[in-house]
């Protein structure tokens, strides 16, 4: 199942956007191994590994990098892929003699896939840091938040989700047709400022054009506008607006029993107060579900504003599938869709080491050899 299987792909065992990228390999049908540490690290998180949804759709192997054995065992199990993948620092990988200069000489075909938060190279590229500020250093914290206020963090969405796994992916994927081509396999260097810096390509352009200013919450998308804007409804909940286009615009208006006539046009950057302190007041005489009785479905480009508890039991959710349930843990189901080799979720989430034996097995390892890690203590 899937448009990767038959894709056998290393994970080196990490957090956050590195297990999302193996997530999302996996849910398209590649074979994931993720080499995990012999021993637990402790994130202060719910131990149950039903929870840690990123760790799903895929194998673990318990896995000592720290002895002769354990790196020689790695190395068996990357030669046998199609790629591997790490998250570590720059260096790390070469100074456990996993670099990819040697991966590379016992796999001449393998996509080895890096991510780090400021790149490979570069002064800043051994310092520490988070999502908050590798998008901080490209413009993207800045232009988010509102007129008069500081910047907004957006989750770690942008920099470790959008920025950096979904460009190891994709990264990743272009390399994987461009080996099964040449025949020789290439290092992927997905890091997290190019991407976020890559995301904010539009935005470039339009700051060039001067149609777009560097004052937060001053432009048509990030709600300097009061077509594009979020509202708190009577019930104290709140709906978002998007009516860019005029005839979007229009039909709000329309829907909402607002005369045109009464406010200054849409475009009219002086009028905008005008205009947010009116539809303030008319989104405050409704409740959410009112608002969704009149305005879902139509082209005002409106919807509710729902919570994490709520998502799974909205309509349009619940008619695409759009969440699942694995194990009793709701969650998104596999993205993007494909017509003929569905994505799914192989299984839930795995406990570190939990296929150790028996995925060795699969990749080549005779039982004896695999007695002999577990007997010296590579394994766990």
């Amino acid at each position: 199942m899937g448009p990767l299987a038959g894709i056998k792909i290393v994970e080196m065992g990490g957090i956050g956007p590195g297990p999302f990228a193996a997530m999302l390999l996996a849910d398209m049908g590649a074979e994931v191994i993720r080499l995990d540490r012999t021993e637990a690290v402790d994130l202060g998180l719910k131990s149950d590994p039903r929870f840690n949804l990123l760790h799903r759709s895929r194998r673990s192997v318990a896995l000592d990098l720290k002895r002769a054995e354990g790196v020689e065992a790695a190395l068996r199990l990357i030669a046998a892929a199609d790629a591997v993948i790490e998250g570590f620092r720059p260096g790390v990988m070469e100074r456990l003699g996993l670099g990819p200069d040697v991966c590379l000489a016992r796999n001449p075909k393998l996509v080895y896939g890096r991510m780090t938060g400021w790149g490979q190279d570069g002064p800043l590229a051994q310092a520490a840091g988070h999502d908050i500020n590798y998008i901080s250093l490209v413009g993207v914290l800045h232009s988010i938040g509102r007129s008069g206020g500081g910047p907004v963090p957006p989750l770690n969405l942008v920099g470790d989700f959008g920025g950096g796994a979904l460009y190891l992916v994709s990264g990743v994927l272009a390399a994987l047709l461009e080996s099964a081509r040449s025949g020789k396999g290439q290092v992927v260097d997905a890091a997290m400022v190019d991407g976020a810096a890559s995301l904010m390509t539009p935005f470039f352009g339009l700051r060039a054009a001067g149609l777009w200013r560097d004052q937060r919450g001053d432009n048509f998308l990030d709600t300097g506008a009061p077509w594009y804007e979020v509202y708190e409804t009577k019930d104290g909940s709140h709906v978002s607006i998007g009516a860019i286009e005029v005839r979007f615009y229009a039909e709000l208006l329309k829907r909402i029993g607002v005369d045109p006539a009464s406010l200054p046009p849409q475009n009219d950057r002086a009028g905008w107060p005008k205009i947010r302190a009116r539809l303030k007041e008319v989104f405050r005489t409704k409740t959410r579900e009112e608002w969704r009785a009149l305005l879902e479905g139509s082209d005002a480009c409106f919807a509710p504003i729902l919570s994490l508890a709520e998502v799974a039991a909205h309509p349009h959710n619940q008619a695409r599938g759009t969440f699942v349930e694995v194990d009793g843990v709701v969650q998104p189901a596999p993205a993007p869709r494909f017509s003929r080799t569905p994505s799914k979720i192989q299984s839930g989430p795995a406990e570190p080491g939990q296929h150790t034996e028996a995925a060795l097995k699969d990749w080549g390892f005779s039982a004896a050899e695999v007695a002999a890690l577990k007997a010296a203590k590579v394994i766990g």
